[in-house]
This record gives C-alpha cells, sequence and structure tokens, in this order.
C-alpha cells in the first residue's frame, strides 16, 4: 500500500493589515512640521487682544500649509475633539464650524435614508 507523507496542518496564512509607510514609520504627528516651531504660535495666551490672536493664527495656519500630514492632524483635532488650539490648518473656532457641518450632513443622510428603507420594507 502507497503511503502519502504526513503533512502538519498549516495554519492559514493572514496577510499582515496594509499600513502606509508613515504609519510604519511612526505617529503621524513625528512628521509635523509644527513639532520643530514654537508652540506658542500655535497656542493662545491668557488675555491675548484679537488683533495679536488674529496674526499669530495666520502665521500658524501658514506653519500647517506646508506640513505633510496637515489632513491627519486636522482628523485628529476634529475626532478628539481638541478645544483649543491651531489644529491641521484651522482654529478652535473652525473647526467647530466644521464640526457642526459634518453633523447637519449625516442628519440628513439618515433622514434621507428612512423613506427609502421604509419603502423597502413596505414593499416587501
Amino acid at each position: 500500500m502507497l503511503q502519502t507523507p504526513h503533512h502538519p496542518p498549516q495554519a492559514a496564512v493572514v496577510p499582515p493589515p496594509r499600513t502606509s509607510a508613515r504609519e510604519q514609520d511612526g505617529p503621524w504627528h513625528a512628521e509635523a512640521v509644527c513639532r520643530r516651531d514654537e508652540a506658542g504660535l500655535f497656542f493662545a495666551p491668557s488675555k491675548e487682544p484679537t488683533a495679536a490672536r488674529l496674526s499669530r493664527e495666520e502665521a500658524a495656519k501658514r506653519v500647517c500649509a506646508r506640513c505633510p500630514v496637515l489632513v491627519e492632524c486636522r482628523e485628529h483635532a476634529l475626532l478628539q475633539p481638541e478645544p483649543y488650539g491651531v489644529w491641521g490648518g484651522l482654529t478652535a473656532a473652525e473647526r467647530r464650524v466644521v464640526l457642526a457641518r459634518r453633523r447637519r450632513r449625516d442628519a440628513e443622510l439618515q433622514k434621507a435614508a428612512r423613506p427609502a428603507i421604509s419603502g423597502v420594507a413596505a414593499a416587501g
């Protein structure tokens, strides 16, 4: 009788999760341009006059504009949410506006999806 060689059971090979080169090198903030600048540029001192605040925020936004991780930084600040400072080229007030728009958009999408779902249920 011909015997086949015994092969031990093999575990399924699962490919590693796909990550970008940036993620493999470390967290996004390691590449942030602002790490080389003064933190005071991105966060307001107490009782800062309006003109000084606007000037400082514009300078911070110029730093953000040349940053390779601007999008990651902005999304971090929106998801946390970060209540202070310039993050991803947006001030705290600008981030509040973006978040309010996202909430409105999400509510509108949910509202629009409800009639379609209930129409399918009624037809079924």
